[in-house]
């Protein structure tokens, strides 16, 4: 049994699929139940740090109080909205030798534009150890200090498309779990084997699948041919503008850019319409994701 991790009572080792030796974390509980909780993944380097950001930018637009956690090592989730890297929880529970109950959330939490709380997991140096087994952490910390009691929107910014052991743990806490896409063929293959991790851990968890967010890409047909095949739905459509990569420059989310253009705000729009709908309920998908030889057959040969 992996460091943090604890049989659940009276339910044992249930797979969370077919061919699983996944063991069960804790299941979620007190304060996370009062929250709103959007898991979001993608192939690595697809921009869910910029999608989540920006997304919880329009959660506070619309008036809630959300709280991002980043769940990458690399540490780099949250730093259009605070302006630089912050300490990460690891990099906290190393300054008092890893004796959790020292820690005030003072420590670790720190509040970015519009009010948004952002957290970064962090995790150990390259090759040294579990950086998935942090995330677990950060959620006890998080219920210990009740920082879930008030706030509205959890968002998990999970990294890359790594869904085996601790970086799963997400998808334990999450209601849905979003994909984020480009329209080609290694992003759409990455959510494919996504979207089979959130189905088997639907069996147990809550967590369903919400749908998958068009991201750096003008036309979707490619992730539309894949929805159809599949029981996916579109939830937005990103198109790849240049302010996008200019706001990252700038270390802002888009809704700090200070410039006018029909681009941005097209692009502004679709966060607030994306975290709307997010907020209404979107209605759980239940895919059926294909082996990988048929999305490979299946996409391309316009």
């Amino acid at each position: 049994m992996s460091a943090g991790s604890v049989p659940v009572s009276g339910i044992g080792h249930r797979g969370d699929g077919e061919g699983s030796s996944q063991v069960h974390m804790e299941l979620p509980d007190d304060g996370m139940d009062r929250a709103k909780v959007f898991a979001v993944y993608g192939k690595g380097g697809i921009g869910k740090s910029t999608t989540s950001s920006n997304l919880a930018v329009a959660f506070s637009q619309l008036g809630k109080r959300v709280l991002q956690i980043g769940c990458d090592p690399k540490h780099d989730s949250t730093f259009t909205l605070t302006k630089r890297l912050v300490p990460t929880v690891i990099d906290s529970l190393e300054e008092v030798d890893f004796h959790m109950e020292e820690l005030r959330p003072e420590d670790y939490v720190y509040e970015g534009y519009n009010g948004v709380l952002c957290v970064e997991a962090g995790g150990p140096p390259a090759g040294t150890g579990c950086g998935g087994y942090v995330v677990g952490q950060t959620v006890k910390l998080l219920k210990q200090h009740h920082l879930l009691e008030d706030t509205d929107v959890v968002l998990f910014d999970v990294l890359g498309d790594v869904v085996c052991g601790g970086f799963a743990a997400p998808l334990q806490h999450a209601d849905r779990a979003l994909v984020v896409s480009a329209n080609d063929f290694d992003s759409i293959f990455a959510m494919n084997r996504i979207a089979g991790a959130i189905q088997a851990k639907a069996k147990n968890y809550r967590v369903r699948v919400g749908g998958v967010v068009a991201n750096r890409s003008e036309e979707t047909d490619q992730i539309e041919r894949f929805n159809e095949r599949t029981g996916m739905r579109t939830l937005a459509h990103v198109p790849d503008y240049d302010v996008v990569r200019r706001s990252r420059l700038q270390k802002a989310t888009l809704f700090e850019v200070a410039e006018e253009s029909e681009a941005l705000q097209r692009l502004r729009d679709e966060y607030l319409s994306l975290a709307a709908a997010l907020w209404n309920g979107v209605e759980p998908l239940d895919p059926s994701p294909l082996k990988d030889r048929e999305v490979f057959d299946l996409l391309g040969f316009d």
